[in-house]
């Protein structure tokens, strides 16, 4: 069994990820693969972190905590992104700081949302993530705020991006297994 976690990397109020990483985890839970596997929905907003570098409360310790171990229990990941001003929303780049071992040999891949599809939000984090020892998977899957979300709030999805998240979904889960074998 390949464990998958969708992680929400936007905390911000009235965020269109939640949408779009509850539409990610219905299409995968439906998706058929000869590779057996489990798919769970991480939100970033439930780990309360403190900046890195800062002295935690004992709360934010208990979450920089409970955050490394979900994370580790993953044999791979899809990273809701959303883009803003040009790169990765500071609190999921935060969030990403804390780990590193948790990380090793595992596969990632990327749905991103924003004016340009968060291609550029991608971009970042392809870096942050290799080296955290992330092999990221070739396809992404980008939404448009402006033609996959009504008002740029009311996520409507192009069809098309259905058979990009199942290509993606395929190579991430050879990659996930393929590399469990090494771990």
């Amino acid at each position: 069994m390949v464990k998958i976690g969708i992680i929400l990397g936007s905390v911000r109020e009235g965020r269109n990820g939640k949408a779009v990483a509850d539409w990610a985890l219905d299409k995968a839970a439906g998706f058929n693969k000869d590779i057996e596997a489990s798919y769970e929905l991480v939100d970033l907003a439930d780990y309360d972190l403190p900046f890195l570098g800062k002295v935690p409360t004992e709360g934010q310790q208990k979450a920089i905590s409970d955050w490394s171990e979900k994370i580790a229990s993953f044999d791979g990941y899809i990273f809701i992104t959303a883009e803003y001003n040009h790169g990765v929303a500071g609190a999921f780049k935060n969030a990403l700081d804390f780990l590193k071992p948790e990380f090793k040999n595992k596969a990632v891949g990327f749905i991103g949302y924003g004016g340009l599809g968060a291609a550029r939000s991608i971009e970042n984090l392809r870096v942050v993530v290799a080296e955290q020892g992330l092999a990221s998977v070739q396809r992404t899957v980008n939404l448009s705020l402006m033609t996959d979300f009504l008002n740029m709030s009311e996520f409507t999805p192009a069809e098309f991006h259905d058979a990009e998240l199942i290509e993606l979904l395929d190579q991430l889960l050879s990659w996930s297994k393929a590399l469990k074998s090494i771990r």
